[in-house]
């Protein structure tokens, strides 16, 4: 059962990445769009679609597997994981961030710039790649 877990784990942190790493692309594109236009309101509708059918069910199956993986393999005390479990919190501090970015559009007040999210939209990226190294290296 616990091969099984992990790999339903895997595939939801996949999937809650690879929202995380197209949202804010479909930020970049909506500062583009006139507020209140066919564009802007068609990337309304992709960004919601996209958090509400991905982002958030992905994030809550990756948490609520990982930290049942972690309590029964009993890695809740490694070092390594540890550091993994404060780089998840950042990313779903991150996630909740994004969140508000995407009321922020739906209100049409979006108060950030094109370039400001083709910076955010590394972070995720950045975490995701310690992350990784933590938990396939443990390197400590």
């Amino acid at each position: 059962m616990y091969e099984w877990l992990k790999a339903f784990h895997v595939i939801a942190v996949i999937a809650w990445m690879a929202g995380m790493f197209y949202l804010p692309r479909l930020f970049v594109y909506h500062c583009e769009a006139e507020p209140g236009s066919r564009q802007s309101e068609t990337f309304k509708l992709m960004e919601r679609r996209l958090l509400k059918a991905i982002i958030n069910p992905s994030m809550m199956v990756a948490w609520l597997l990982g930290l049942w993986l972690a309590y029964d393999g009993g890695f809740y005390r490694s070092g390594w994981f540890q550091a993994k479990l404060v780089l998840a919190l950042a990313m779903s501090a991150l996630h909740g961030w994004l969140v508000g970015r995407v009321r922020d559009f739906a209100a049409d007040q979006n108060r950030y710039s094109a370039k400001f999210y083709r910076i955010i939209n590394e972070v995720p990226t950045i975490l995701m790649v310690v992350i990784v190294i933590l938990v396939i290296v443990k390197p400590f």
